[in-house]
Formats: C-alpha cells, structure tokens, sequence
C-alpha cells in the first residue's frame, strides 16, 4: 500500500509538471512503444502491459505515460467491475521509476523506437499532454476493446500523418484461447473465466482485435508500415531494443487440487453418497441443502454478470443451463414437507435440462471447461435419484 500510495504521488506531480510546463520537444526527442512480459505476481500482470514513452534529452524529459492505472481500494471497486464499470486512468511516471517496478516483477521490457516526423511527435505530445489532464486522464475500462495497450495504438494511429498498415497475421484463435494461455499457470483463474465468459469469447478475433495483448500488439507494430497522403510509406518502428531482461526464477510448484481433480472428487463422493443412499433407502437432505444452495448462489453470480453486467463477452453463457439462481427455490421446495410435489417437478425440470446438456455436452457452441463435466453430473445425480425415487425417506 505504502508503494502505490508513493507511485501514484509521485505520478500526480509529474502531471503537474507536464500539464504546467508545456514543453515543446527538441529534434533529439523520441517517442516509443514499452512491452512489458507478462509475470505470475498478480491476476492482472498475467497478460503483460503497455506504456508510451516520450524521451527528450535536450529538455530533460524522460517519462512513460502508462493507461493501466486503477486502485483496488476504491470504494466498490469489486462490484463496479462486475458490472462492467470499472474505471482506469492515464498517469505519468518517471521512466526510472517504471522501470524498477517491472524489475521488481522480474519481467522482460521491451522498447519500440517510432520512426515519426517532428510534426508527428509534436502532435502526439499534445494529445498526450491533452489526456493526462484530470478531466481527461479517467476512462471506462474495457479488457478485450479499450484497455492499457489499444489505448495507445490508437492515439498512434490518430496522430500520424497519413494510415498505419499491418502486415501482421496472427494464428487464429479465439479470445477465450489467447487470455486462457496467459492464465496457463493458473487453473483456477482460468476456471473462473471460463465460467464467467460466454459464448461471444469463443469468437475468432481478427488481428486487430489482438491488439488488447500487449506481446500481439508488439508483434504488429514490429512489421507495421505508415503510408503518407502521397503515397509514400515508412516503417511505423525504426528501431527495436531490450531495456530490460527478465529475471530467471524457479517455476511456481503446480497445485495438486486443480478445479478438475476436485470436480471429479466431489463427483465421486456424491455418487457414493446416493449409491448408499439407495441402498439403505434414505435420503440425507443436507447432502442436497449444501449443494444446491452453493450452485444457488454462485448461479446468482453469474446471472449477475450475464443479466445486469456491461461487460461485452458475458451473455450468451450456456452455463446458465446448470449454475442459476432457481437453485435456492429448489432448496426451500425439497425441505419443506408440503412442497414435496413441488420439489419432484423442479428435480424433474433440472434432470431433464441436465440431461439434455450431458447429451449435447460436445455440440455446444461455448467452450466448457473440463472441471464443468463431474459439477453438472454432481446436480444431475441428485436430481435423478429424487425423481427416481418413489419412496424417500428425510
């Protein structure tokens, strides 16, 4: 907390002192592109970042304008970006300063020299100068269309004297199978993801929408030419350099518990349960209590993101299919003795819907994580063994 607080001090001065100054740059200044690799400390540092850099010996200036600014500690911050509403900002930094955070985190940094014209960086300097403003440097937030690298690359495009053209052709992939290789290393981040996302992430992107990557962005830029209103053309980068090279460290020790070892776990367990279950002709509501209500209220979640969320990527999610907030209906309906017909038409919906799914599980246009499979099988059993049971026991 102290260092945030101490970054993003020392960052509201620095924007002071470049909104205050108005500087006009040297013919010794350069502006460039920072990519920075991705690293295993946080969520966020996953997927790696991107910063301008404006370097002019001449007028002492050296800072990197970085769009990935957020604080944790804001107030609501975990539902605003549940909703979609999650805030960002333009802050300036010290390249110094930048710099000995990513070695802090042992990543790679990588800078990419722009070949452009005085009139070029003078009119990137402005819009620059123009967005660190108060008024101007908050904006919404986006992962996939408006994060820390598209940002740039658009101010880019905007301020160069004539149109960027990209000789980049990516493999094709879908959203979902890019931002799922970054998390590679975490299998439950990438379980949370796969449950939140919908169907809309299994889109093949095309190249410039791999832009929101910040090493798919660097690998644009690397064969990107300018073409000027005359026709000529230039390369976008005219020099590319290591800055920083990342630190070697020991691989993090993998997790036995991966969310698929303890689906098929708890899969298992339930099946044993309702095998002994049937056998000695009972019935252990609480085995019922404890698992529709944990599917109740994470369905309420995710009905939350898919229904009420701005996020672009969230509905259509089949997994609403099995994980719904209609679970703790059924929870009051089974516990409750007068409701009993009532609870053996849910369990007949839910086993029906279940089934269906378990039948199609391949043909689905979503991709479903593995650990999904034993979860929707746990819920399918209990809901099969009550309607198949014609004589319970609580």
């Amino acid at each position: 907390m102290k260092r945030i607080i101490y970054v993003l001090t020392v960052a509201l001065l620095l924007s002071a002192q470049v909104l205050q100054g108005q500087v006009r740059l040297s013919d010794m200044a350069q502006m460039s592109l920072l990519t920075c690799s991705p690293s295993e400390d946080e969520v966020f540092t996953v997927y790696g970042h991107t910063a301008i850099r404006v370097s002019d010996p001449a007028n002492g200036i050296d800072i990197v304008f970085n769009y990935g600014i957020f604080d944790f500690s804001s107030n609501n911050f975990i539902y605003r970006f549940a909703k979609g509403k999650t805030d960002y900002k333009l802050s300036v930094y010290y390249f110094g300063g930048f710099l000995a955070e990513y070695r802090t985190r042992g990543s790679s940094v990588y800078e990419q020299i722009f070949n452009l014209t005085s009139a070029e960086k003078e009119r990137l300097w402005e819009v620059l100068q123009i967005n660190v403003r108060p008024e101007n440097a908050t904006y919404r937030y986006n992962f996939f269309f408006d994060n820390c690298a598209t940002r740039p690359i658009r101010i880019i495009e905007a301020t160069v004297d004539g149109k960027i053209t990209y000789r980049y052709e990516p493999e094709q992939k879908t959203f979902r199978e890019r931002i799922n290789y970054c998390m590679r290393n975490k299998p439950w981040l990438v379980f949370g993801c796969d449950l939140a996302l919908g169907s809309p992430t299994d889109r093949v992107m095309t190249p410039a929408e791999t832009f929101f990557l910040p090493l798919l962005l660097e690998s644009a830029l690397d064969s990107a030419t300018i073409t000027s209103p005359t026709g000529e053309e230039r390369p976008l980068v005219s020099t590319m350099r290591s800055i920083l090279k990342e630190e070697i460290r020991p691989p993090e020790r993998a997790t036995v518990f991966t969310p698929l070892t303890v689906s098929w776990l708890l899969a298992a367990l339930l099946l044993f349960i309702t095998l002994r279950e049937w056998k000695k002709k009972a019935y252990y509501i609480i085995v019922d209590c404890l698992l529709f209500t944990a599917a109740g209220l994470a369905g309420s979640v995710l009905f939350f993101l898919a229904f009420a969320s701005e996020h672009p990527a969230v509905w259509p999610n089949w997994s609403v299919i099995w994980l719904h907030p209609f679970h703790l209906i059924g929870v009051i309906l089974f516990t409750a003795k007068r409701w009993r017909r009532a609870a053996y038409y849910y369990h007949f919906i839910n086993f029906a819907a279940l089934t269906l799914m378990l039948a199609g599980w391949y043909f689905i246009p979503q991709h479903l994580n593995a650990a999904f499979f034993p979860l929707v099988v746990c819920l399918w059993t209990r809901s099969g063994r009550s309607v198949l049971s014609s004589n319970n026991k609580v």
